[in-house]
Formats: C-alpha cells, structure tokens, sequence
C-alpha cells in the first residue's frame, strides 16, 4: 500500500491554477456578450455555468495556499484539509449544476426555445477551446489533488456542454430540430451527476475519519502483532491525515518480562508501518500486559470507562516498572 507521490512544484502549480481562473473568466464576460446579442438564454445559462468553474478554481488556489500553511493552536494538524473542504464545496456546487440543467432540460420538452444558431456555435466554440486549455492547465494537477480534480471535472463537464451547444445548433441550424438541445443536457446532466457522486464518496470518507481506501485492517494488524515483544494489538484506528497521509492510532500489549525493551518494541511497530503500509504518522501506547485495557475493542473504542480504568492501570504499571 506504500506509495510515492511525485508532486508539482507548488508555485507551478499555483501559476496554472491562477491562469485557469483568468481565462473561465475572460470566457465568462464573452458568454455573457454573445448571449445578450443573440438573445440566446442558452449561452446565458452556460455563460452561469462557465463563472462556477471560474468560482470553483478560485476557491481551489486559495485551498492550496492555506493548505501549505504550518500547524499552529488552532489548528494542531495544521490546514492540509482545507484542500478536502474545498473539493466536497465543489462537488457539492457540481450536483446542484447537474440539477438544475436536469430541470431546465424537462422544460424546455414542454417548451422549446428558438436559438439564433451561429451566434451560439461560435461562442460555444470559442468556449470549448477555453474549456480544453483550461483542463490542460490543471490536468497534471488533479492526479494528485481531490481539490484540483473538483474543479478539473468542472471543466471538463463544460467543455462537453459546449460540444453539445455546437452538435445541438448545428442540428437546430439544419433540421430545425429543437428537442435536440434538452435531449443533449440531460446527458451532459447525467455525466456530471455521476461523475460528482463517484468523486464526493472519497471527500466524505476523509472528513468522516474513515480508513484510507483499499486499506487491510486485517493485515495491518497482523503485522503489528507479529512484532517481537507484542502481545497484543487493540483501540486502533486508521484514518487520512489528508488525502495523501494515512495515519495510525493504537494500543500495543507489551509481552511479559519485556516492558524495559517497550521503546524499542514500540519502534519496531512503527519501522514496520512505514516500510509495509507506507503509514508514518502514528500513535502508539504501551500497555503493560498484566494490566492492560479490560474487555478491549481491537478497531476503535467501544467502552470509555475500560479505556480509562486500563490507562490507569498502565500509569500504575509504569510506576511499579
């Protein structure tokens, strides 16, 4: 499970971030100059649509700027999940999006909207090639980033939204065929909802504590009490500092007669973790065998009052040792 993430330089990063913004938002002005033109109410709505993709790169370069903050009293892990706040903000904007071009597309079955075609595909065009610039800009970046994939697949569910402006005016420009342009959103509506979904479960399962993904609590432990001089492993829990840092909260039962190696046996564990599981943030408290936690839970903690009664029992032990 260990891995290697090979980051972009920051201030990089922080330079296509901004550029991203410039563009979505230079797109956004076009947009809104075409559709009064052509009295397109379309390119209105996608012109909307193009200054939330703007709205959500803003909030992913501030994210990465507080991100790189160092942790201080307030805030004690410091503000690396500043980044995962802005992804699910994100998402959470991209299902509302989704719902509403869902909305919009039932109407317009029951009232088609005349469009003047050339004006649209032109600045649809002009906004499909911001669309792919702008994905350019921040692709490499999303790979490693929840926050930058948020805003990435903004993008990305625009430029199909600009693809299907054009094939829906082309067709509308030819056949007249105006139920094209509903049809059309509802795909682009079902594309974006099921991309969002997928996406928010990972944001969500960072900020619930949750385990990281494809992580074996099984094997972890495992490994843990194969550690020479473990007796026992319980209370442990796993979570995601953030989304690349996975870390460690456990109990370690120390076997009997070893509780003067217990440094070096708790040091074991940790060597084990990092090389195994790629785990470098970890806690760890050592029990004592003879007066460990009762009645112990081995993932998480199920009863304060045994956790407390064996840390008192553990303080009691240190003494006697």
């Amino acid at each position: 499970m260990a891995g290697h993430h090979h980051h972009v330089d920051p201030d990089a990063g922080d330079a296509r971030v901004f550029w991203a913004v410039v563009v979505n938002l230079g797109l956004t002005v076009a947009q809104i100059i075409g559709g009064i033109l052509s009295g397109s109410l379309a390119l209105l709505a996608d012109a909307l649509h193009n200054f939330s993709d703007a709205i959500s790169l803003i909030i992913a370069f501030v994210a990465r700027k507080i991100a790189r903050r160092p942790a201080d009293e307030n805030m004690t892990f410091g503000y690396g999940r500043a980044e995962i706040v802005a992804a699910l903000v994100n998402y959470t904007t991209l299902i509302v999006i989704g719902l509403y071009l869902t909305y919009e597309a039932v109407l317009r079955f029951f009232n088609p909207q005349g469009v003047d075609g050339w004006i649209v595909i032109i600045i649809a065009g002009i906004a499909l090639v911001v669309d792919i610039a702008t994905a350019l800009l921040t692709y490499s970046l999303s790979k490693q980033s929840m926050n930058i994939r948020a805003a990435f697949l903004h993008n990305v569910a625009d430029a199909l939204g600009s693809v299907a402006v054009i094939f829906a005016g082309t067709l509308i420009l030819l056949y007249d065929w105006r139920l094209v342009d509903p049809i059309v959103t509802l795909l682009i509506a079902g594309y974006i909802l099921w991309q969002s979904f997928v996406e928010i479960g990972p944001v969500i399962r960072i900020l619930m504590l949750g385990s990281p993904p494809d992580t074996n609590i099984s094997a972890i432990l495992a490994k843990m009490r194969a550690t020479n001089g473990v007796d026992g492993v319980h209370h442990l829990h796993v979570w995601q500092m953030q989304e690349h840092e996975p870390a460690i909260n456990a109990h370690l039962i120390i076997t009997e007669g070893q509780w003067g190696r217990a440094d070096a046996i708790k040091t074991a564990v940790k060597q084990t973790l990092v090389t195994e599981f790629g785990i470098s943030h970890t806690i760890l408290e050592t029990e004592c065998c003879r007066h460990a936690c009762t009645q112990p839970s081995v993932v998480g903690h199920e009863q304060f009052e045994n956790h407390r009664d064996g840390d008192m029992a553990a303080e009691g032990a240190i003494h006697q040792h």
